[in-house]
């Protein structure tokens, strides 16, 4: 990483701190004025993300927020524009614009103003208000009664203050900035690509294992199940309700938007199963004046389904609970499995999230005008999956989490890997963008 300024002086701003000396300030209002341009309905629509900046709304799959039917309040925001959610940008939610489109009407827009062509760069002045010093302003300035309602009064961002270095130094800060975050972008990408590979070898080896089982060498029989193929001779073949002796719901009480806290009462989400893998921290609190219902309460051991949710790919999702935390109960999106006595519980979590399962449960899930919505009892009752004599399944089970562990172990290190990035990433723009290093000349350095 490049050194520091060789002269720095006091900003006289407490939250800047020391500054390099031949560097200035100036509040946002100097360079930018609020402005609402309305009535562009026929315009492309966009959305700002704390990850990606403002993008058309268009290019993310995972933005579920419905544009209102009427869309001329919306505004028009154009290139260099400043465009920030004023009730997420505590969170990162600010940048600057290099598309043009339509925002949200509860968004701040703000226009360059004609002193800011002679002073800034656009691209720098998108690096330095995303960064987490500008980001803990924004979050101290912010008004609301919970965090989420959290609201930046326009008057309030717009006295603070902007670093300014030389419109060169800002040019070679920016394309610093630029270099170093395509490469790491590019270690990160690569990193992910073989996280996907290894979920996707997991994957493979949890439907060879529940359909073909471990011994290469044992006889074979059509299961007569086109998405199964060949299982055992020894197994068996049979629908779900062959192996659930009762299915139960839990239940939809209005909570609170926060965690339950350790010795409250919780209600699970859809999410604590994502993955296939239970997640207790996914639980909202319950209200004080609500009584809790102690017989969906989750226990070690139970089976839990996801029975509907936003996302199609949740909907069927199950895991077994090895371990939880007392006072969290089922929510009604929500199953618990009690498995027969013929079926390890362990076993079935493992078969429902096999390609074979998926399939039947994709098949199945129903909904408004087919979207994702939920899947039945009744649909959840009739999918396929081979059933192979109790004790095979719990050895299964045992060689199975053996050959997993490797991969998880595989997967954790490489995510830990991303988020070092990540970390390394978010401190480099804060450095450069802030004068704690000069990056002046370091491409010709780097040469």
């Amino acid at each position: 990483m490049p050194s520091g300024y060789s002269k720095y002086r006091e900003s006289g701003i407490d939250w800047l701190g020391d500054i390099p000396e031949h560097w200035n300030v100036i509040p946002v209002k100097g360079l930018y004025q609020r402005i609402k341009r309305t009535n562009y309905p026929e315009a492309e629509l966009l959305s700002v993300y704390r990850d990606y900046g403002v993008i058309p709304k268009s290019s993310r799959d995972d933005n579920h927020n419905k544009e209102s039917d009427d869309l001329t309040p919306y505004q028009l925001v154009e290139v260099n524009d400043l465009v920030m959610n004023k009730m997420k940008v505590w969170q990162g939610s600010i940048a600057v614009s290099e598309h043009e489109g339509i925002v949200s009407p509860a968004y701040y827009v703000y226009s360059p103003r004609l002193r800011h062509q002679e002073l800034v760069y656009p691209r720098y002045v998108h690096y330095l208000l995303r960064n987490p010093i500008y980001i803990t302003q924004y979050m101290a300035r912010s008004k609301g009664i919970r965090v989420n309602q959290w609201d930046l009064d326009a008057e309030a961002f717009e006295r603070i203050e902007i670093l300014l270095p030389t419109k060169q130094e800002q040019e070679e800060i920016y394309s610093f900035l630029d270099r170093e975050t395509t490469r790491i972008d590019n270690l990160i990408s690569e990193k992910k690509t073989f996280i996907n590979l290894l979920k996707e070898k997991r994957q493979a080896l949890i439907s060879h294992v529940v359909t073909k089982g471990l011994d290469p060498k044992v006889k074979m029989k059509d299961s007569g199940i086109e998405w199964i193929g060949e299982v055992p001779e020894h197994w068996k073949c049979v629908t779900l309700k062959r192996l659930v002796a009762k299915i139960e719901q839990g239940w939809s009480p209005e909570c609170h938007s926060n965690k339950a806290k350790e010795n409250s009462w919780g209600v699970l989400k859809s999410g604590a199963v994502n993955g296939g893998t239970y997640q207790e921290g996914e639980n909202k609190e319950l209200p004080e004046t609500l009584v809790p219902r102690p017989e969906i309460e989750v226990r070690q051991g139970d089976l839990i389904m996801s029975r509907a949710s936003g996302s199609r790919e949740l909907i069927g999702s199950a895991a077994y609970v090895y371990k939880t935390r007392k006072k969290l109960m089922l929510s009604d999106k929500l199953f618990r499995l009690t498995c027969a006595e013929d079926a390890d519980p362990e076993f079935v979590s493992i078969c429902l999230g096999s390609h074979p399962l998926r399939r039947q449960i994709e098949l199945s899930i129903g909904g408004a005008e087919g979207l994702a919505n939920n899947i039945s009892q009744a649909n959840i009752k009739n999918l396929y999956l081979t059933k192979p004599p109790l004790e095979e399944q719990m050895l299964l089970v045992k060689q199975l989490k053996e050959r997993l562990e490797k991969f998880q172990r595989m997967i954790s290190e490489t995510t830990q890997s991303i988020n070092l990035l990540n970390e390394h990433r978010t401190a480099l723009i804060s450095a450069a963008v802030t004068g704690k290093i000069d990056v002046r000349n370091h491409k010709e350095q780097a040469a």
